[in-house]
């Protein structure tokens, strides 16, 4: 039974916020199709601007499941530790990172009936983030379901989508342009610079993937022949060879910058 939080004081314009979905796999198991009406559902909420699921590839059944979901749009992030709850821990981390560096989407969609996210929730809540969640039918915990400003079963996806809705229109399309790619690196670096931080290539890779939801890395970005690069360092080496930014070492500069300190 669909479930709405009356005693919230936020109102939700989905015409403008800003909406992103963090997937605990092994809690919740979904078919393509049911993924398929959580992204349509997203999508109805606003805009849609990052699709997380995060599962364990140690355990078969959820590493078989990686490749259909990263085809219809979501980014899978592969918590490979045996240790209990390492995956939720995760989820935690990089959701409590993304509002601390203003990177945090207005609603989140969290899909999980795991109590351990209550305390997750409520300080996405005292941050003024909207929560959403979806749970499995006898497995969710009671205190997480009070606590949502909306709450739902995930066999209830079907009635919030549009029947007119098909698969296809909810796949996202992660690709941006070798220009788009220049922009998001020279933003990374300068915020990277301005936070204290190496600008190493992992780390701008991480800053780029935060600031653009549809850079899921090198193979996203599009090249005007078609091309595409085969490795990030292939990137940062076409960036170099347009005078776009310079490299030392292991770490990356504007070239910019330095003008501006001649």
């Amino acid at each position: 039974m669909t479930h709405s939080n009356q005693s919230s004081n936020r109102q939700v314009r989905p015409q403008q916020l800003k909406v992103g979905i963090r997937w605990d796999f092994q809690n919740v198991y979904l078919s393509e199709e049911q993924a398929r009406l959580l992204l349509a559902f997203a999508i109805t909420k606003g805009s849609l601007i990052s699709t997380r699921v995060y599962y364990n590839s140690l355990f078969e059944t959820q590493a078989s499941a990686k490749e259909k979901l990263q085809r219809i749009g979501f980014k899978c992030e592969d918590v490979t530790c045996s240790l209990k709850n390492s995956a939720d821990n995760q989820l935690k981390s990089d959701l409590i990172d993304d509002v601390y560096n203003n990177h945090s989407p207005e609603i989140v969609i969290l899909v999980s009936g795991d109590g351990d996210f209550a305390n997750l929730v409520k300080f996405l809540q005292e941050k003024g983030i909207y929560v959403i969640i979806f749970a499995q039918r006898g497995n969710v915990k009671q205190r997480l379901k009070e606590l949502a400003d909306e709450f739902h079963f995930v066999d209830e996806l079907p009635q919030f989508v549009n029947n007119k809705t098909q698969p296809q229109t909810t796949y996202i399309e992660f690709q941006i342009n070798y220009n788009e790619a220049i922009e998001y690196l020279i933003e990374s670096i300068k915020t990277s610079l301005s936070q204290g931080k190496p600008t190493v290539f992992g780390y701008i890779d991480k800053l780029m993937r935060q600031r653009c939801h549809r850079y899921q890395g090198f193979s996203s970005i599009s090249m005007s022949d078609g091309k595409k690069f085969k490795n990030f360092s292939q990137f940062i080496d076409a960036a170099i060879s347009d005078a776009k930014v310079k490299k030392q070492g292991q770490e990356l500069f504007l070239i910019e910058l330095d003008k501006l300190a001649a």
